[in-house]
Formats: C-alpha cells, structure tokens, sequence
C-alpha cells in the first residue's frame, strides 16, 4: 500500500537549513466533504472516522446541547477505568442506596434490600440506560454522586473535551449540564479506543435483571448488523439522542446526533449518516510504521543522513475516487546535529488535497545516530558558519 500511494504523493524535502518546526501530529479538523450530505433532521450532528478522528462531515458541532443518557458513556469510562486499574472487579457486588433506588426515569429495576454485582450493573446502565444502575456504580467508586461527578468533569478536561461540563452522573437535565456533538463524538471514541475489552457490552440487544427483560433502545442495533453500538439519550429538553458505530470491511465510522424528534427520527438520522460515510469515503493507509519515509542529513554525526518516517501507521479519510488530490511535502528541522535518539521527532509531513491543507504529522528518526569524531565535528561546525 505504501509504495502505490508514494506514486502519488511526491516527497520534498526543504532546504537545509529552513527555519524549525513546532510539528503537530493532530490533525487539521477540516472536513472532508466529498458529495453533498443528506438532510439531518436533528439539532447538531456529526460524522467521524473512528481510525483517524477525521470529521467527515458535521452541522452545530460545537454548539452547547443536553446530552441526556449519552452522559452514561463518561459514567462509563471511569468505571471501566476502575476495573482496568483492579479497584473493582465484574463479580464485586455493591451495595443500592435509597437514592439509587428511587431514581426516577429508565431504571434496571435494583433495591436496597440486596446488593447487586457491578457486572449487573453495569449491563443495567448500558444496555437498560438505568439511572438507578449509574448512581450505585457512581457511589460505589467515589463514595457519592458529587465526588464522581468531579472525576467526570477531570476525566473531560483529560480528554480535551472543552465545550462540556457535567451536574450529574445520568443525564438529568441541569443548566449547568452541557456538551457538544463534538466533544461527545470525542468521548465515544476514547470510550471504544481504550477500552475494547468491554466495548462489546454496548451491542448487548437486552438484559434480564430481577425477572425484567428491558431491550437496548438503540434500535440501529436490529437494523444494521453492522451497527455494534453505542449509547441512546432522551430528555423532553434534550430530544432524541444518538451516538451510534458501524464497522465494515474493517473500517469504523461513529456517528452523533442530538436533538432529534423521535426513537425513530434519531436511528434513520443516524443511519442516513453512517450510509452516507460508507458510500463517499474511505480509510486509507499513507504510510506504514517502521517504514522509511525520507532520508534527512545530519551534522556532526557518525552517520551523515538518518531514516524518517512514522512509528504507527497513519491513515487518512478520503473521498473515494480522488486520492490523487492528496499531496505530502516533508520538512525536515535543520539542521539535524548528532546524537540524535530513535522516535526523536526530525521534521514533519504536511498534507494537502484538492490544493487545500488536510494535516500534519510529526516524523521521527527511526535510528540513533552517534556523535561523529573531533575532525568530522570540527569540519561540519565550519560549514555550518557560512550557511
């Protein structure tokens, strides 16, 4: 793949000495809009490439709306975080306050005269989207509702999510309780990305607790095989709310919807994009890790040029049929003076397509280069004076 996408994508290296770069291997969020997008009947929405974080297309994203249960994925990344950390474990039972138990909307049915495991639970939030489930996992962690809510709202500043701020662990509609399709599309894909051990559970299509079979309300799961989650939200302020993730031919796309005006509206919403994603753009790889990208020259070493390229893979979305509209121009950080270290960052790869700029990427060394002699050190010093 690499060698047939180098065919049309010329590398240039910059002269020598050009001035050093502050490289950053975030990508540009321009989206990439290869046909007109189908009407979406919703208040914001978004769509992403799960592989790259590339935003495909989106309306509203950064605008302030209620996330409803879609909060129960942060409820959820901390307390699979806990499990991952051995600070619970699935069998662990814990107890239901009365708090737990009287929470009012979707509840999985606990009560304080029996405790509960937090595997049950934790099928009781995702699958049933139990509020009574979340606030005994909430509690069960941090001792109480407001101390889990705080790690919420540390965990969201970890994870870059500045347009959100949470009141509660559910979804309950609070003034002080916010998001943005962006920051949500954000947190699912740190949800499924660092937690794939337990992502399954979100493709879960009903849980029984307690004599009560409650199906998962997000109806894409019946619809689409290849739909494998992710979570439902509703409030009467809030709408109808969907993230929702398909994965085909090995490729994932996530798909944000909020605002919506029905069960049904939020899932044809939701499919109508990932539809959209699937037939217009595609996945592709750039550039392999490990693999050389460019040859760089460097002063005072025991070598006189270095091999860069990437540690990972990069891949890049696209609108299908137009790769060669993508351009790479590598700059290297000159000058380059030895010793320099493996993963040392030495210039980075801008992207462009249709003559626009899509990114950059931090390219590293993918050797050590020792410190050359005296004489060689001495002789490259004079050259570097009259440059």
């Amino acid at each position: 793949m690499l060698r047939r996408l180098l065919l049309f994508l010329p590398l240039f290296v910059v002269p020598w000495f050009a001035a050093g770069l502050l490289a950053s291997s975030i990508m540009a969020q321009t989206p990439v809009s290869p046909a007109p997008v189908p009407p979406v009947a919703a208040k914001a929405w978004l769509l992403m490439d799960y592989r790259t974080s590339r935003v495909i297309a989106s309306h509203g994203a950064d605008e302030r709306v209620e996330p409803a249960s879609l909060t129960k994925l942060m409820t959820a990344y901390l307390v699979f975080s806990a499990l991952k950390q051995d600070l619970l474990a699935p069998s662990q039972t814990l107890p239901v306050s009365l708090k737990a138990w009287k929470m009012p909307g979707s509840r999985m049915f606990i009560g304080p005269d029996k405790t509960v495991t937090v595997d049950e639970l934790l099928h009781g939030m995702i699958v049933q989207s139990g509020n009574d489930a979340t606030i005994a996992l909430a509690e069960g962690i941090a001792g109480s509702e407001e101390s889990f809510v705080q790690r919420m709202n540390d965990q969201a500043a970890r994870l870059g999510l500045t347009h959100t701020h949470f009141a509660n662990a559910t979804g309950m509609a609070d003034p002080h309780h916010y998001s943005t399709a962006g920051d949500l599309s954000l947190l699912a894909l740190a949800l499924i990305r660092d937690f794939p051990e337990y992502f399954p559970m979100y493709a879960v299509k009903e849980y029984t607790y307690n004599g009560i079979t409650q199906r998962n309300r997000n109806e894409l799961l019946f619809r689409d095989p290849f739909v494998d989650g992710i979570k439902t939200g509703y409030t009467e302020t809030a709408g109808y709310c969907l993230i929702a993730t398909a994965q085909r031919d090995g490729r994932r796309l996530l798909a944000v919807v909020t605002g919506t005006a029905s069960e049904v509206a939020r899932a044809m919403e939701a499919q109508k994009l990932l539809n959209y994603g699937f037939q217009y753009t595609e996945t592709l790889r750039l550039y392999a890790g490990g693999e050389t990208v460019a040859e760089l020259p460097v002063w005072k070493g025991s070598e006189r040029s270095l091999r860069a390229g990437f540690t990972d893979d990069v891949f890049v979305s696209l609108p299908k049929g137009q790769r060669t509209l993508l351009k790479a121009h590598i700059e290297s950080l000159q000058p380059l003076i030895a010793p320099i270290s493996p993963q040392q960052p030495v210039g980075v790869v801008r992207l462009t397509f249709d003559d626009k700029p899509y990114g950059e990427y931090t390219v590293v060394s993918l050797e050590r280069v020792g410190v050359a002699n005296i004489f060689m050190r001495a002789w490259d010093s004079l050259r570097l004076m009259f440059q």
